[in-house]
């Protein structure tokens, strides 16, 4: 059983990981504290080759990794800098395989679930297809959600895609969010979309869900438990209401006089 939940702060991103933490209080029997950037908090000297190691280097090679010294630097500025990080998919196995190794080892029990809000591209790779597929979230210890996954895993409506690649071939560049919203029909997330943190909700609830119920994700396409692989699917999910499909709507709306707060750490 899970008693405490640690989310981590991502500084470089517009999710605010304090209303994630007051909405799962909310919903869940367990303690819900909030932590600085986890790869601050919880640094140690080998999280920039581990990096390294955990890079994609094709959309269809299943072996990760460069490990030259280039590369390692690269990712010791990404650790000291956030901001400065981007443009990468890391395997989101191997990074949760280091941050685990990085938890103090009397955090490593699943009585305290770590959720680290990243700001960093994670995939997993797709057997069925032979490819790499970005990722919102990975459960598991630490559980893993990337901001990043979340504009670019679901995919986009089809006239997205056109419309970016016609800018870049007339401009040379990516599109403001504005004049993709203008002239794509259908709806989608864009970066540092204000949308960000309530979209992020149902992501960072399905760590917890996991760890105790031992479901991964609900099949009911608007619950925010439900894995969407598409956009319009996500806000369905996400950002519509009801919240929840009925039967996990019993485990997680509040009632009325739910909703005590815990301090952040």
């Amino acid at each position: 059983m899970v008693d405490r939940v640690v989310l981590y702060r991502a500084p470089s991103a517009v999710a605010d990981v304090g209303e994630l933490a007051d909405w799962l209080r909310r919903r869940i029997d367990a303690d819900v504290v909030v932590r600085d950037r986890f790869l601050e908090v919880h640094r140690s000297d080998d999280l920039p080759e581990r990096f390294a190691q955990a890079r994609v280097t094709s959309p269809y090679d299943r072996d990760t990794g460069n490990t030259m010294l280039g590369t390692i630097r690269y990712e010791e500025r990404a650790l000291e800098d956030p901001a400065r990080e981007g443009g990468v998919l890391y395997d989101g196995v191997v990074v949760q395989r280091a941050l685990n190794a990085a938890l103090p080892a009397d955090e490593r029990g699943l009585e305290t679930l770590h959720v680290a809000v990243l700001d960093r591209a994670i995939g997993t790779w797709g057997d069925h297809d032979g490819r790499w597929h970005k990722r919102v979230n990975v459960l598991g210890q630490p559980a893993i959600v990337s901001v990043p996954g979340l504009y670019e895993a679901p995919a986009k409506p089809e006239s997205y895609y056109e419309e970016k690649q016609r800018h870049a071939l007339l401009s040379g560049d990516t599109p403001p969010r504005e004049v993709l919203e203008n002239q794509v029909e259908g709806e989608f997330l864009v970066e540092d979309d204000p949308r960000t943190t309530d979209a992020l909700k149902g992501y960072a609830l399905q760590p917890y869900h996991y760890l105790e119920t031992g479901e991964g994700f609900c099949d009911r396409e608007g619950c925010r438990l439900f894995n969407a692989h598409y956009h319009e699917a996500l806000i369905e999910a996400q950002l519509r209401d009801p919240s929840f499909c009925e039967r996990h709507a019993r485990l997680y709306e509040p009632s009325a006089e739910s909703g005590a707060a815990n301090d952040a750490e």
